[in-house]
């Protein structure tokens, strides 16, 4: 079911019966109907292998399954919403990105080193410590969210594309990641552990890349 846009910070999903949808806990905003929120306990989609994946690697958000019929209104924090329409592919976004999310998309978890998990990877290489993100995957609408907007770089074989960790939002596509110090040691004492890094993301894809370098 895909999400309609009510203006930069709000989407909103209609749900009729027979489907549902996940959403971080306290996201809804308003509904219209008979509509049910119940905590989800089972990792959405991907069972409850994915969930304790994120939660041995600290990053599980806490889901509500949404169903009934009629429309739900989603925001949260102010932030800036942005939809993402999934035609059969995987979408590899950190798990407090996640808004909400189509109930027919597969829910998975992938260990960092082989791919995703952006932060995840820049908070590996400081602390050493092997991380996961989330990956959704089949044919749906996913609505994520950003500080100050989101744009869509296109990735191509001839055109990789260099992003500031911190300013990163999820990828799509076959899309190699490689981190890289962009900085001395010395000019990294005293900075955020994303600021001394960038990320190159190479092949073909599309990466969702945020106006601003504040998390979430």
């Amino acid at each position: 079911m895909p999400f309609t846009a009510l203006n930069s910070r709000m989407v909103e999903a209609r749900i009729g019966p027979g489907q549902r949808l996940f959403s971080q806990r306290g996201a809804m905003l308003a509904y219209r109907g008979e509509v049910s929120f119940t905590p989800n306990i089972q990792g959405g989609q991907g069972g409850v292998g994915s969930m304790i994946g994120r939660r041995i690697a600290g990053e599980a958000t806490p889901l509500m399954t949404v169903e009934g019929t009629g429309t739900v209104m989603f925001g949260h924090g102010g932030h800036h919403v942005h939809v993402v329409d999934l035609t059969g592919e995987t979408l590899y976004v950190e798990a407090d990105r996640l808004l909400a999310f189509d109930g027919s998309l597969h829910q998975g978890t992938m260990f960092m080193g082989s791919q995703g998990g952006v932060m995840g990877m820049v908070r590996g290489q400081v602390t050493g410590q092997g991380l996961f993100t989330t990956t959704l995957k089949g044919v749906g609408s996913v609505a994520v969210m950003a500080h100050g907007g989101v744009i869509e770089l296109p990735i191509t074989p001839q055109r990789p594309v260099h992003v500031d960790p911190q300013a990163y939002v999820a990828h799509r596509g076959d899309v190699r990641n490689k981190l890289s110090t962009a900085l001395g040691w010395r000019d990294m004492v005293g900075r955020g552990s994303g600021e001394a890094f960038q990320l190159e993301l190479s092949g073909q894809g599309t990466v969702y890349v945020q106006a601003s370098e504040e998390k979430l």
